[in-house]
């Protein structure tokens, strides 16, 4: 059964994970993945807001997702430095500077542990489970979330009873239990880890971030 999740709990982590860096430590500068992104204090050349940064912690720890020209505004204010670069370097009136593909802070920002688990939302749902129906193991587009357990038997709207489902295995499950339909997800759901809010900024994980989601 398709499931709706609540207004409330719209809003995803990574966008309160970048509130609070940026006021622990990242001297007022936001990282945040909201696309409407300051000025910066030099004009850079080509479509440098366009692309997507990896924002390490000063632990190495990912944290979040920012636009290149952010991350830019955070290495020219050392706040940040550059650990990989990719893609055609950025040109002001009198600098060259290396187009940031992975950040990391200079200065070590507190993020909440559990802000992962507080957000349960359909494009999390559907980060968790790599885009992938729990039912079918095929990659559909236009993915709904489903209720393993339905509402009406008694299941919660809570990580480990929801799962991402294309739209025919939904339909066709539909208000039944798993083992009445033999209809059990691939993989047995539960709360993502902190990189999920990462994954639905960037759906397509570039080469270079790789290593620092690995063990996150």
């Amino acid at each position: 059964m398709t499931s709706t999740i609540a207004p409330t709990m719209a809003r995803h982590g990574a966008s309160a994970a970048g509130a609070r860096a940026s006021e622990n430590g990242a001297g007022g500068d936001e990282v945040t993945v909201d696309p409407h992104v300051s000025r910066n204090r030099h004009s850079l050349n080509g479509n440098g807001a366009a692309g997507r940064v990896l924002v390490l912690n000063a632990s190495f720890e990912p944290i979040n997702v920012c636009t290149v020209r952010r991350a830019t505004v955070l290495v020219l204010k050392e706040k940040a430095i550059v650990l990989e670069q990719e893609g055609q370097p950025l040109h002001s009136e009198h600098l060259v500077l290396d187009r940031p593909n992975v950040i990391r802070l200079i200065t070590y920002v507190r993020i909440p542990r559990d802000v992962h688990r507080r957000k349960i939302t359909r494009k999390a749902v559907l980060a968790r489970d790599s885009w992938t129906c729990q039912y079918c193991g095929e990659s559909k587009p236009r993915l709904t979330v489903d209720h393993v357990i339905p509402r009406s038997r008694g299941g919660k709207s809570v990580w480990d009873n929801i799962v991402a489902s294309c739209a025919s295995c939904n339909r066709r499950k539909g208000n039944r239990l798993p083992r009445e339909i033999r209809m059990h997800p691939l993989r047995h759901p539960k709360a993502p880890g902190p990189t999920v809010f990462i994954r639905i900024a960037a759906p397509t994980i570039p080469v270079t971030w790789r290593q620092y989601l690995a063990t996150a």
